[in-house]
């Protein structure tokens, strides 16, 4: 089984903390189009991630998680 990473935890985190995700990049230093790729659930790179955990005072865990990806029914785990 695949597993792709999951940045639902960051926009429950947004919501909990009513903030908005333009506040969030102003605050990280990130780009629109980083914050679109955590939307869409894509891979971003791993400053982005440490970036935005500074700004939240959050830590990894906080913002993301594993999740079994839906795909093309190939597990061999590449």
């Amino acid at each position: 089984m695949r597993m792709g990473a999951s940045y639902n935890k960051l926009f429950k985190l947004l919501i909990d903390r009513k903030m908005k995700k333009g506040e969030l990049q102003r605050m990280s230093g990130i780009s629109g189009t980083s914050i679109a790729k955590l939307g869409r659930g894509e891979t971003v790179n791993t400053e982005i991630l440490i970036k935005i955990c500074r700004a939240l005072k959050c830590d990894f865990g906080d913002i993301m998680e594993m999740e079994p990806e839906s795909g093309d029914g190939d597990d061999r785990g590449i």
